[in-house]
């Protein structure tokens, strides 16, 4: 796609968990009601902090979350909730959008297509969102981009959709994302293990567009560097044995298994791999940096296995500013990625909605570049009031985030740094942040 063409919080929060077809409908109303009781409702709960309802007021600003609650990515759809949340409650707890508070409504993807349009299309046409976060796999977003939000004009800011084949979706530019395309992952995947002396990889990959993307990009920037794949297969989502699979590329003599998928298959397959001492040494991305996977195996078979995953500098002072924010309410920060970026996404459609003085989509999208790009007042986490300020006496804005550089170019894609991960000890540590464009 060439230019800009095709492409809480109240006192404790309310949430209605409603049952609609194949989606859990989530709705965190983020007006108290009862008093400020915290309430259960299908065994979900919602809290919130205490001081929106003093700080914001007026009809709510309902935004919109497609998330997987449920699913292979549900461990992640749980840590960037708390992102999204923070967001929200740093807003309302500053004035809010326009004067009024945020309201989330959450559609749960089920990390599966089809309940993914089906959410969206709930959102949209039930809660009436103009702006979602999410879906945070590249086999959701993509097809809510064509079907549902770019068809009913409604901005979306995927925090963790990495495929390549999203810079280029038919989307009318409503779709963005906070985290760099897959075509920088591999280059960075592949700079790790090739640093690591490894020649001779098997890959095994989600059979989705993140899986494809990812698998064939690395593969070509580790050729590029004169490694040599033996083999590289699909696997489906969601099936009971990966031997077949695994047993064939076993056959190549690989010394390590590069594993990109997601944690629930994924464990399915280092067991069976494990088992029958088909790999024993494994290389990872991020869609399997989780303390789950490790839990789930055990420390002593995945001690020494590295990966990637979008990282910020970590020594910046917008994720510093974030990451104090994250702790004091949420306690330490787990070693999962997309966080920082779903906080992000929120951040920027408030900062949208504020800079076109309206709700309506349309108006969103246009002025999302203008408070993600320089120049401008530089604004980072947690200055919510400085950048409302701002924007109200007329002042350009540069949102610096949590995750780093948020310049979207022409086809809503971001640039950025990634970390090394290393599983040591059982425990998931960062070895090295870096920017694969700037490797020798």
């Amino acid at each position: 796609m060439a230019g800009c063409s095709q492409k809480a919080t109240l006192h404790k929060s309310t949430l209605r968990l409603c049952q609609l077809g194949f989606t859990a409908f989530v709705t965190a109303t983020l007006v108290a009601c009862g008093g400020g009781q915290s309430t259960t409702t299908g065994g979900e709960t919602a809290t919130g902090g205490t001081t929106a309802t003093e700080t914001a007021s007026g009809d709510a600003i309902e935004i919109g979350a497609l998330m997987p609650l449920t699913g292979d990515l549900q461990a992640y759809g749980e840590s960037a909730m708390n992102g999204i949340n923070l967001a929200i409650e740093e807003i309302n707890a500053a004035g809010g959008v326009l004067g009024r508070p945020i309201q989330l409504a959450i559609g749960d993807t089920q990390t599966a297509p089809q309940p993914s349009i089906d959410a969206a299309q709930k959102l949209v046409s039930v809660s009436g969102v103009q702006a979602v976060v999410g879906p945070m796999s590249s086999g959701e977003a993509i097809p809510v981009a064509e079907s549902v939000t770019s068809k009913n004009n409604v901005l979306q800011i995927s925090n963790s959709a990495t495929s390549p084949v999203l810079t280029d979706v038919n989307d009318n530019d409503f779709a963005f994302r906070t985290v760099p395309s897959d075509a920088f992952q591999g280059e960075a995947l592949a700079e790790v293990v090739t640093q690591k002396g490894m020649t001779n990889l098997a890959i095994i990959y989600v059979n989705n567009d993140y899986g494809q993307g990812l698998a064939e990009n690395f593969q070509a920037a580790f050729e590029a560097a004169g490694g040599e794949i033996s083999g590289s297969v699909p696997y489906e989502q969601g099936q009971a044995s990966y031997r077949g699979e695994l047993q064939q590329l076993a056959r190549g003599g690989a010394e390590a298994l590069v594993l990109i998928g997601y944690p629930e298959n994924g464990i399915t397959i280092l067991k069976q791999s494990l088992e029958e001492n088909f790999f024993d040494r494994f290389v990872f991305t991020d869609g399997m940096k989780a303390p789950e996977v490790i839990s789930a195996i055990g420390a002593d078979f995945l001690n020494g296995s590295v990966g990637t995953a979008p990282q910020a500098l970590t020594e910046s002072d917008a994720y510093q500013s974030f990451v104090k924010s994250y702790e004091a309410k949420y306690g330490e920060i787990p070693p999962k990625p997309y966080i920082d970026t779903a906080y992000d996404a929120v951040m920027l459609i408030a900062l949208a909605m504020e800079k076109a003085g309206s709700t309506d989509g349309t108006a969103i999208r246009d002025a999302l570049r203008e408070v993600a790009n320089g120049p401008g007042t530089e604004v980072r986490p947690g200055e919510w009031s400085k950048a409302a300020e701002a924007i109200r006496n007329g002042e350009d804005i540069d949102y610096v985030g949590a995750s780093g550089s948020l310049d979207f170019d022409d086809n809503g894609d971001v640039s950025g740094t990634f970390a090394e991960w290393a599983i040591e000890d059982g425990k998931i540590v960062t070895v090295r942040v870096f920017d694969p464009a700037q490797v020798q």
